[in-house]
């Protein structure tokens, strides 16, 4: 190669490599130092870092109120186990509101905790509160004294790709507040039963215990998830860690501030993945939606006139991947809140408008049927997503339901040797049929009939 050619060819490189540069800059970013030599990250971590915490946790332990319990001849002599002692451990967190002190962590990270102390960037230290948790979602949300605080912005988790640069912040192994750097390797991670509702956002950057509950941002220095879990055969990171997306996480807290808890609702209907063979049979793109496969009677979904093979795509304008992910939008849904769900009938676009239950609407109190079963709580049997039958949730001892022979478990089938389906039927029937009233119950594998004799 001649001097002329290695010239030109390092002439295009520069160029090429400064309009990358220029490219990360117009994203929002500054993509070099202060001393304006070298690419880095300096200026986005400057911004983020001091709304990630360190918490230390103090977790609760039993101690026993016996002093012979307490002493370790007695202990070993009646071979009794070891008493528990006070354990600290750490985790991390991320502040999300300045003026009220707000501190998003993992429910794994305090759970049992007696006492949580958060500690700054800048090393100042404050007991927290508990507001709430999740652990359905594996988040907890903590309060802090409001006093000069920064907080982390939410960005949008539904916009990322895989390959985007991510950045992980927390306190791994409780050495101190570390960063690391990846990028996004997988989205949409369900089926890992590490969490009962999962959608997590999979990376490669350094996820190690004692960074749950901190940080994952993008490089516009937005909080994009909650890292949360790593698989690791050592129980170190092998480039396979998972964050809580932003999106969820929203929902969660802003539960959580409301009610300093999430309170599902009942949807009342069960859904499939819409599998290729699937998708033909019903005229719609494979890995779209999720179908219908069963509706509980008298159930939202049926109500708002959904029906079995009906595909759903979208809960309130967001596109729904799968079953997995129709659950968990609809497990972020707080009873009484109504959800437009577009779908998919016979290939023909249409809109239902559900709205979401709490889960007891199903139960009554027996003292709704008569008097003689007060202290009965009554509610729908289903199978396969249907309900089928009236079942005994719980009876109170003592009570005169459960002087008549009620018992929590028992399955009712009939009054008077008429079948009810539900528990509206059942009171129907138990007001408007004649005394004496039979109950046709089902208890384990036996059939038994109770005579409630009232006047």
């Amino acid at each position: 190669m001649t001097d002329r050619v290695r010239f030109r060819f390092f002439a295009w490189l520069t160029a090429l490599c400064l309009s990358g540069l220029c490219a990360a800059a117009h994203a929002g970013i500054p993509p070099i130092s202060v001393d304006g030599r070298v690419p880095s990250l300096a200026p986005v971590l400057q911004k983020v870092t001091p709304a990630v915490v360190n918490i230390s946790v103090l977790t609760a332990t039993s101690e026993s109120a016996s002093p012979l319990q307490q002493d370790p001849f007695f202990r070993r002599f009646y071979n009794l186990p070891e008493r528990q002692r006070p354990q600290v451990s750490a985790g991390s967190g991320v502040i999300v509101n300045a003026a009220k002190g707000y501190v998003v962590t993992n429910h794994h990270v305090i759970k049992n905790a007696r006492e949580i102390m958060v500690t700054l960037k800048d090393r100042r230290q404050y007991e927290a509160r508990l507001v709430g948790v999740d652990a359905g979602t594996d988040i907890a949300l903590l309060q802090i004294q409001p006093e000069n605080l920064s907080a982390l912005e939410f960005g949008d988790s539904d916009a990322l790709n895989v390959g985007d640069f991510v950045l992980a912040i927390g306190n791994p192994f409780g050495i101190g507040q570390t960063v690391t750097s990846g990028i996004v390797s997988a989205l949409g991670r369900t089926g890992l039963n590490i969490e009962g509702y999962e959608d997590f956002i999979q990376t490669d950057a350094s996820i190690n215990p004692g960074n749950s509950g901190g940080a994952l941002v993008s490089l516009r220095g937005e909080l994009i998830g909650i890292n949360t879990a790593i698989i690791g055969p050592a129980g170190g990171n092998v480039g396979i860690g998972f964050a809580v997306p932003s999106f969820m996480v929203q929902k969660v807290v802003a539960q959580l501030i409301r009610f300093g808890e999430v309170r599902r609702g009942r949807f009342g209907a069960t859904a499939q993945d819409v599998t290729p063979d699937i998708g033909r049979a019903l005229g719609v793109p494979p890995n779209d939606g999720a179908v219908l496969v069963d509706l509980a009677a008298g159930a939202p979904a049926e109500k708002s006139g959904l029906r079995r093979g009906d595909v759903v795509l979208a809960i309130n304008g967001r596109p729904v991947r799968g079953s997995a992910d129709l659950r968990n939008q609809l497990g972020l849904v707080p009873v009484g809140d109504v959800v437009e769900l577009r779908y998919l009938r016979d290939g023909k676009p249409a809109v239902a408008k559900v709205t979401i239950e709490s889960p007891q609407a199903g139960l009554a109190s027996g003292r709704q049927a008569v008097p003689e079963l007060a202290g009965a709580r009554i509610g729908n049997a289903q199978r396969n997503g249907r309900t089928e039958a009236v079942v005994v949730v719980e009876v109170d001892r003592g009570s005169p339901a459960f002087d008549h022979g009620l018992r929590a478990g028992d399955v009712i089938l009939g009054v008077n040797r008429r079948r009810v389906e539900n528990v509206n039927d059942f009171l129907s029937q138990m007001r408007s049929s004649p005394r004496p009233l039979l109950l046709n119950i089902l208890r384990g594998d036996f059939e038994l009939t109770l005579v409630l004799r009232g006047g």
